[in-house]
């Protein structure tokens, strides 16, 4: 079955779309996690914008994100329109055209890093539009259907903004932003693995060699597992670096040894070894609607989102005025 066999929708030669469809190519929930770690980013670093800068650095980092997602859409269409979780996507189901979707990626991309570039510095600018170009070509079209490693290296495209939030600060990148980077680029691994081992089917229909798929259920648990022993550790380092004070020490600790628990669970269960339970019984499911087999993917990929923002909130609340100093 390819590509081919199953096209996205024909679109008509009138544009039906509404502004909601518009929207909804920015990945609007994506988009809130990299605007979360953003402005997490800039303010641990030393320094501060004023306010209004500060508004206009994390509104260009929104839409260079969501210029990001509408490129990705555009050019994933018809992989997106055989897959439950995607097909429903404005490229994929019809109502934007692929021209459309693209030509508005294209436009908030300059937009976004120009304005970033001119009220903050080109530094930050620049991360910005790097982040952009790795997301839509390096990830969606050069690694994701070439490589089972497609997450692990197109996983970079998620971990800059904090990066790129410190950098609108202090017009540098040190080690501390980088260290921000590097958490995220270590918890997406696991993090999307532990859906892709319940969505492995749509995943193999539409030709994408995620690691489930390329390598088996239980290579994947593996590699979950010693992906989630690195992570961990990585983790608590801004508790003993100084980023990070007593109440990210405590989370960190509390929350990586749930999430190892969840890991080593994962392990040992037989998750991804059957179809997930929407291609057992033939019929659309929601994210979270698995078999009994697959229940500790899916625990690992929801505890995995709660504990990367317990993460970042605890930097943010500890480097507020008044609380961390």
């Amino acid at each position: 079955m390819t590509m081919i066999d199953h096209p996205a929708r024909e679109t008509p030669l009138v544009t039906t779309a509404q502004p909601e469809d518009f929207f909804q190519l920015l990945k609007p929930r994506v988009m809130s996690l990299v605007v979360f770690t953003a402005v997490t980013g800039l303010i641990v670093a030393p320094g501060r914008l004023d306010w209004i800068n500060a508004v206009v650095a994390i509104l260009c980092i929104a839409m260079g994100a969501g210029a990001a997602g509408a490129l990705n859409m555009a050019i994933e269409g018809e992989t997106d329109a055989l897959m439950r979780r995607t097909r429903g996507r404005p490229v994929a189901a019809g109502r934007v055209r692929k021209n459309d979707a693209m030509a508005f990626g294209a436009v908030l991309s300059v937009f976004s890093v120009m304005l970033l570039g001119m009220t903050t510095n080109w530094l930050a600018g620049g991360l910005l539009a790097m982040t952009i170009v790795y997301y839509a070509w390096l990830y969606t079209l050069v690694l994701k259907r070439r490589t089972p490693q497609n997450i692990v290296i197109g996983g970079a495209a998620g971990a800059f903004p904090p990066v790129i939030g410190w950098a609108a600060v202090t017009g540098d990148a040190p080690w501390q932003a980088w260290l921000l980077f590097l958490i995220i680029f270590i918890w997406t691994p696991p993090h999307s693995w532990a859906l892709a081992l319940y969505s492995a089917g749509d995943y193999a229909k539409a030709g994408i060699p995620m690691m489930p798929v390329a390598r088996g259920a239980k290579s994947t648990r593996l590699q979950i597992l010693l992906y989630s022993l690195v992570f961990v550790p990585v983790a608590i380092a801004p508790a003993l670096t100084g980023l990070g004070g007593p109440i990210y020490l405590v989370v960190s600790i509390v929350g990586g040894v749930a999430f190892l628990a969840l890991a080593l669970r994962l392990y040992r269960s037989r998750a991804g070894d059957q179809p997930d339970k929407a291609e057992a019984v033939g019929r659309e499911a929601a994210l979270y609607d698995v078999r009994v087999e697959a229940k500790p993917a899916r625990n690992l990929f929801a505890f995995s989102i709660l504990y990367l923002m317990a993460l970042f909130s605890a930097l943010l609340v500890e480097h507020l005025p008044g609380v961390g100093g």
